[in-house]
């Protein structure tokens, strides 16, 4: 929790026990929290104004960790990142512990590393949450849509790789430069294809893939699971069995030649479905940010969210509002 949230959590608790701790109570009922020669504070003074200032971030996430630590398990993968986070940020200070104290309490407004534990464990599970309401609520016919479009079976195939030869210390010209001869390379290559060359001797020859090179080029198979380049994949995929690519296929690696060797039948609808809802829910959150604030309030209202304060109905309206207009903002930005 936020080291404000913290402060006024504690707060909020103690004026709850007030009632149960033999307080001196005023004539007309309320609890007295401290006195003085012209006056006292009163416990609903108090909650008052901590509720106006700091209630609704408190409130959200009590609120969140009331749902989601119950539905939402610590998992190894979960403590695995938020220690990946934390080592991150050390690291960004040279593990210089008071730097870092420092560095978490300006940024994160904790005063702990158990506090921003907790604070990275939530925000893990809110993302849980976001993405598992986003794909619920992936329609059928989007889901129809990217398996007749984009679900592959299985892909055997040969590949041969030319990267450009580039390094950090290169101007832009220059590297441009290297990119074009690389692609030269490559569409050289298809030339030598087409003149009847054997397509394993050319790989084995000219490939700049070390790993598969010695083999002919050859892959594993892969299909939309695997983590293969979107381009070279969709490449793949649109190749006909016996065929290769008669212009290179650009990728973060480099320029590519493919060869097809095979491609088994496709999976059923239902058998693959789960995964296309994931990944329809990852390029729907990558592509509007707004989403996932969007989906954070409808998961909350799903979990049957309601508040009897109207003022702070109103408040937490206007805050999350202002989270999705922030963040529609900075998708435009970028």
């Amino acid at each position: 929790m936020k080291k404000a949230g913290k402060i006024i959590g504690i707060f909020l608790v103690g004026i709850l026990l007030l009632s149960g701790c033999g307080n001196a109570k005023l004539k007309n009922g309320e609890e007295k929290v401290v006195s003085f020669k012209k006056g006292n504070i009163t416990a609903d003074t108090l909650y008052k104004t901590l509720k106006e200032k700091y209630g609704l971030e408190v409130l959200l996430d009590l609120l969140d960790h009331k749902i989601l630590d119950k539905e939402y398990k610590t998992t190894t993968e979960e403590t695995t990142q938020v220690e990946n986070q934390i080592n991150q940020i050390k690291q960004n200070y040279q593990n210089d512990e008071s730097s870092y104290l420092a560095a978490i309490q300006q940024y994160f407004g904790v005063d702990s590393e158990d506090d921003l534990k907790s604070l990275l464990s939530l925000e893990y599970k809110r993302s849980q949450a976001v993405e598992d309401y986003v794909e619920e609520n992936i329609d059928k016919t989007e889901v129809e849509e990217y398996y007749k479009n984009h679900t592959v079976g299985k892909i055997k195939a040969r590949h041969i790789l030319i990267k450009p030869e580039t390094t950090e210390d290169m101007s832009e010209e220059e590297k441009e430069n290297a990119e074009q001869k690389a692609l030269e390379e490559a569409k050289e290559i298809i030339d030598k294809l087409k003149d009847g060359k054997k397509f394993a001797s050319l790989a084995k020859k000219y490939s700049d893939d070390t790993g598969t090179k010695e083999d002919g080029g050859l892959l594993e198979e892969f299909d939309n699971n695997s983590s293969m380049d979107e381009n070279f994949l969709e490449a793949a995929a649109k190749l006909e069995v016996g065929k290769y690519t008669e212009e290179p296929v650009k990728s973060q690696y480099g320029y590519h030649i493919i060869l097809k060797e095979s491609e088994k039948e496709k999976p059923k609808l239902k058998k693959v479905e789960d995964d296309i809802r994931k990944t329809l829910a990852n390029e729907k959150l990558d592509n509007d940010n707004s989403l996932y604030y969007e989906s954070l309030m409808g998961y909350r209202e799903k979990k049957g969210l309601k508040f009897s304060d109207s003022q702070m109905k109103k408040e937490y309206k206007k805050h999350m509002q202002k989270l999705i207009e922030n963040a529609t903002s900075n998708s435009s930005n970028n």
